[in-house]
């Protein structure tokens, strides 16, 4: 194992899951996730296919086809259980923009992830996302009301 090389490829993971969620891409997110679950607010969804639509149902994607978000994943700390497997914690700030909403973090929280090595390329296994601060989600998820810490 080259730790060093281990470390970069999760990193790459956790960033490209930032980059397909704030293209719109959810079907690249579907693939990223494919042999996987993930967990948070809206329960547990497992594998590519449901992970993509619970994206299409929850997100709001504007005319450009993207949430108008951006994604910032910090404090990632990387730990080894043996070999071919890894666990990652991190934390997540989620800003978004439009020409009625100024640029202003509509969520933060944490991300805690499992990841084996496959065929020699590392891959997620389960993403638990636990959002313990939130703003304005009214313009970013169905559903939401505009001040979601009051539920009004």
């Amino acid at each position: 194992m080259d730790t060093a090389t281990d470390v970069t490829a999760i990193t790459n993971l956790i960033a490209r899951y930032a980059e397909l969620v704030d293209t719109g891409d959810f079907d690249g997110v579907g693939e990223l996730f494919a042999e996987a679950v993930f967990i948070g607010g809206g329960g547990v969804v497992r594998g590519g296919d449901g992970i993509a639509e619970m994206l299409r149902r929850t997100v709001i994607r504007y005319a450009d086809g993207t949430p108008r978000t951006h994604h910032v994943t910090t404090n990632i700390a990387v730990e080894f259980e043996g070999e071919g497997v890894a666990t990652a914690r991190s934390y997540v700030t989620v800003f978004q923009g439009l020409p009625e909403l100024p640029l202003q973090a509509v969520a933060a929280g944490r991300y805690r992830d499992r990841f084996e090595r496959r065929e020699g390329r590392w891959r997620f296994v389960e993403r638990r996302v636990d959002i313990h601060l939130r703003g304005d989600l009214s313009r970013h998820l169905r559903g939401q009301p505009l001040d979601a810490e009051s539920g009004t």
